[in-house]
């Protein structure tokens, strides 16, 4: 039993939540390659920001060329994909090797973010924003 904790996956799969967005990460060892929609992930998210939250869970335990990273990500907007990939990649990692959850943990890595758009009620314009008073 101890022997199967301490061996190591082939392919590990992790899903990553962020806004309406959904990412299904697979997490293979490899040379460090990112491929999202089956696009290389430099092209699929234009902005270094989002590229800078994909790469941070890999950072943190210096195992940049270390994996290669398949992503599936739909719903939601550029924002709410890279930060799905992000917190997939992070459950990935922690399914290959449990002593990686320490150091995710004290970065936030692992952290679901709960903020949703808040729906719009009725009279208003937007969720909190009213129709332009007119006093004429």
């Amino acid at each position: 039993m101890v022997e199967e904790s301490v061996e190591k996956k082939e392919k590990v799969l992790a899903t990553g939540k962020r806004k309406t967005a959904v990412a299904r990460v697979q997490l293979i060892p490899g040379e460090g390659k990112i491929i999202v929609n089956n696009k290389p992930f430099h092209e699929y998210f234009p902005r270094e920001l989002y590229r800078q939250w994909i790469l941070a869970p890999l950072k943190v335990i210096n195992a940049l060329d270390k994996f290669n990273v398949k992503a599936k990500v739909e719903g939601g907007g550029l924002t709410g994909q890279a930060g799905a990939v992000s917190l997939g990649i992070a459950r990935a990692l922690v399914a290959y090797d449990e002593s990686y959850r320490p150091i995710l943990r004290d970065k936030g890595l692992l952290t679901r973010d709960p903020r949703m758009v808040e729906r719009k009620k009725y009279g208003l314009r937007k969720a909190r924003r009213a129709f332009q008073y007119s006093k004429r």
